[in-house]
């Protein structure tokens, strides 16, 4: 190993830097982040359950006013013509105004939640920064300063080194969909869309906690992951 300029000590630490983190991350951040949207997405789940139940209950009064307006038909049948076209153009309204309402919340709900995933996102990342940093300083027995650490959770997080992306291969195209662990700032955004894109195009962030860290890169067919997962899983089919 040395022959090959690795220090087999080092690397084993950082193997077993890697693990730690990885059971700290999922004992004491993914699973709680996991458990509130599994909890919220059951809430959502039972207030669709209710509006389905008052839908088919106005369902079943709806059935019931015809009923009545069939009997009153024989007696009045001009009266109760235009009675019922006026019913009829009062059902659709409401229908019309009832869905509306409906989707209209569904979409409220949905964006809702996105906004609380963001936010709680947003607020592990420097919770898992302040994890990562004493169980750095728990493994090697030193502190580093202020700064290097935060340049090292951020570029763990990232995948931005040196102000570059460590990912990036010659790609062409004017879209991109990137993913990240956590949130990415409007700074390593502006980074990340020079380095895949030249500045130019679009890039789709999206945020996936389960790649622990670093990018996933997609620019048209060509995917190129950078993340800590699939290191880890590169790492274990090597060891195989």
């Amino acid at each position: 190993m040395e022959a090959l300029g690795i220090n087999l000590g080092y690397l084993l630490v950082q193997i077993f830097s890697f693990g730690l983190l990885f059971i700290v991350l999922k004992a004491w951040v993914y699973n709680p982040l996991i458990d509130m949207l599994e909890n919220r997405r059951n809430s959502i789940a039972k207030g669709i359950v209710d509006a389905s139940v008052a839908s088919e209950a106005r369902s079943n009064a709806e059935v019931e006013a015809e009923k009545i307006i069939a009997e009153a038909q024989a007696k009045a049948s001009e009266i109760m013509r235009e009675a019922t076209t006026r019913a009829e153009e009062a059902s659709r309204d409401v229908q019309a105004a009832v869905d509306k309402e409906a989707a209209q919340a569904r979409a409220e709900a949905l964006v809702e939640i996105e906004q609380e995933r963001q936010a709680i996102l947003d607020e592990v990342r420097g919770q898992i920064a302040a994890l990562s940093m004493a169980a750095t300083h728990k493994l090697v027995g030193e502190v580093l300063d202020a700064k290097r650490q935060r340049a090292l959770i951020d570029e763990f997080f990232s995948g931005i080194k040196a102000g570059k992306v460590t990912v990036v291969e010659p790609a062409k195209g004017d879209f991109a969909v990137v993913t990240s662990a956590l949130p990415l700032t409007a700074k390593e955004q502006t980074t990340i869309k020079k380095d895949v894109l030249g500045g130019k195009g679009e890039i789709d962030y999206k945020v996936d906690p389960s790649i622990l860290g670093g990018l996933v890169v997609k620019v048209g067919d060509k995917v190129l992951d950078g993340s800590v997962a699939g290191q880890l899983e590169a790492m274990r089919q090597s060891l195989k």
